[in-house]
């Protein structure tokens, strides 16, 4: 059947194990008492060569074959596109294409302490951009979160989540009249902590708008190309 199927060109009962039932149907004795095993390993490194690129990782498998390993290939692929998706440029860029912090201040109304995004570095879409946050020490929030421990709140990651989903809103309503509250957060999660010196590109996609006064966002923050928070946040514009 295998041959049928334009497979195992190389094969033959020289280079291969063929088995039926509890014979061996190979020319040649088997070499190592443990050559199924062999087999097995070789045919994982195979499949996994798919992939495409090299793989530093350590693989147990419990009774693999040519499918599941094919599976495991293509879901290292998807994690790498995902992984790519959220590369962000090391230098933060200047130029056109986004917003220094003059411009962030006139769209969102918040104010130091609380304003928890420096810049808009590129809107990718008309409901699509990336803002940045760089965090020191100074942060009013690390001395009493914690003394000798200084670890970002998860809320403030949220916070900065919402500001730049803001910004998104304001920008495609063309106002900046009106103030944003939030109705509702969820799928939250926190993944690894954000400490002094990190610099936060946080991600946001509006998903849903009714109207100008309504919104839902998909957010997540990456630090060093990894993501530390994520949250589907909710929130309502008002008049000021």
């Amino acid at each position: 059947p295998l041959m049928d199927k334009n497979l195992i060109k190389g094969g033959s009962l020289e280079n291969a194990i063929v088995v039926r039932g509890e014979a061996v149907l190979s020319k040649e004795p088997l070499r190592f008492p443990d050559e199924f095993v062999r087999h097995k390993i070789l045919d994982i490194i195979g499949d996994l060569a798919l992939v495409g690129r090299r793989i530093r990782g350590h693989v147990v498998a419990v009774k693999p074959g040519h499918a599941i390993n094919a599976e495991l290939a293509r879901s290292i692929t998807r994690e790498q596109t995902r992984r790519s998706a959220l590369a962000v440029p090391r230098t933060i860029p200047s130029g056109d294409g986004g917003l220094d912090t003059d411009q962030v201040m006139q769209i969102l109304p918040h104010r130091f302490p609380f304003l928890m995004v420096d810049r808009i570095l590129s809107f990718e879409t008309e409901t699509k951009c990336v803002g940045v946050k760089t965090v020191t020490i100074n942060e009013p929030f690390f001395q009493g979160h914690f003394p000798g421990h200084p670890v970002m709140p998860g809320v403030m990651q949220v916070e900065a989540m919402a500001q730049v989903a803001s910004i998104l809103l304001f920008k495609l309503a063309k106002t900046t009249s009106r103030i944003g509250y939030f109705m509702s957060a969820d799928e939250v999660k926190f993944r690894k902590p954000v400490l002094p010196g990190d610099t936060i590109f946080i991600h946001a996609e509006l998903t849903k708008s009714r109207g100008e006064r309504l919104a839902k966002a998909k957010c997540h923050c990456v630090v060093n190309d990894a993501i530390v928070s994520e949250a589907e946040l909710m929130f309502t514009f008002l008049d000021k």
